[in-house]
């Protein structure tokens, strides 16, 4: 089984891991990501870039991914905000990647839609071959139901630019939790635009850790069943399974295998790099099929065979993305 890993990140060329976290995570996921702490210590964007694309190359699941960065927060003048030296990758940095390695690259943008030339953004972008949008409005702390955003909606819908939304909770960047909500599709879905909600509107309160790593049902984010029911009543709107094996995420790995009335709406990804273990985890599968993957070394793979114990290889997840990406 070979299919498109439909959520992997580009970090900013800026990138320095130099902060004490940083660090701290180098030295236990490095190795897991195929580097070492050295090389992303010591040249940080070339090694992250040279590791990700050897593993594309040399996975055995995978045989394409969506690239994307994320865009600057601005104010409504314009003015940067916010630019986080980690994560926000520009789309001309994804294009260079893209033109060097096209056979394994599907280029997607982000576009801050308070941007005065968002629209000639988005042309500029699909005509150089991006297939579609990222947005972060959690960052950016938008409202992406605001109805001056209709003209950037109708440009993705006529253009066949499908948008990913990160909806639930966030740890890698400042988030307004106001913005991370499901409702946030509203707009784009009402539009046309073809929607993919990224790991699946999980959320989890901070005040509540505890009942996050709970596999009964019950204790589940709300927004993830009304998920569920959207994507059974709305054409146009897919959900990808990004960061489901992080340990908050992984408890609805049972549950989502069995409801196959949504399956064929859902979209494998990974989150790549967002680091997920699989020793200690809140999924159900047993010490000795844990041990196994552990042993994976390709980081694709590793997340590949653990999704694969709940969602065989003739699963509907894999193909999916043929009805959204414009290929």
């Amino acid at each position: 089984m070979k299919t498109v890993d439909t959520h992997v990140h580009l970090l900013s060329s800026e990138v320095k891991f130099n902060r004490f976290y940083d660090k701290l995570a180098i030295a236990f996921f490095a190795r897991r990501l195929g580097s070492t702490p050295r090389k992303l210590l010591k040249n940080s964007y070339e090694a992250y870039t040279q590791a990700l694309i050897n593993a594309v190359q040399n996975s055995k699941s995978i045989e394409k991914i969506v690239l994307f960065g994320i865009d600057d927060k601005i104010d409504k003048s314009g003015n940067i905000l916010h630019k986080d030296t980690t994560v926000c990758a520009s789309n001309d940095d994804v294009a260079l990647i893209y033109e060097k390695h096209p056979d394994i690259i599907i280029p997607f943008f982000s576009i801050n839609p308070l941007k005065a030339n968002a629209a000639e953004l988005i042309d500029k972008y699909a005509d150089i071959g991006f297939k579609g949008a990222k947005f972060m409005q959690n960052y950016w702390e938008i409202n992406t139901n605001d109805n001056k955003f209709i003209p950037y909606y109708e440009k993705l819908r006529d253009r066949n630019l499908p948008v990913i939304f990160h909806i639930g909770s966030e740890s890698s960047l400042p988030s307004n939790r106001a913005y991370e909500s499901l409702s946030m599709i509203d707009l784009a879905l009402k539009i046309g635009v073809k929607v993919i909600v990224a790991h699946m509107a999980l959320s989890y309160e901070p005040t509540r850790i505890l009942r996050a790593f709970l596999r009964n049902h019950k204790y589940f984010p709300q927004e993830y069943f009304t998920l569920l029911d959207m994507l059974k009543t709305h054409d146009n709107l897919y959900a990808d399974i990004s960061a489901l094996l992080t340990p908050m995420r992984a408890k609805v790995l049972r549950h989502l295998s069995r409801y196959e009335a949504v399956h064929d709406k859902l979209l494998y990804a990974s989150d790549y790099p967002v680091p997920f273990s699989i020793m200690l985890n809140s999924y159900d599968l047993s010490f000795i099929k844990r041990l196994k993957l552990v042993f994976k070394k390709n980081p694709f793979d590793r997340y590949a065979g653990a999704i694969e114990e709940y969602f065989p290889k003739n699963s509907p997840i894999y193909t999916n993305y043929k009805k959204v990406l414009p290929l």
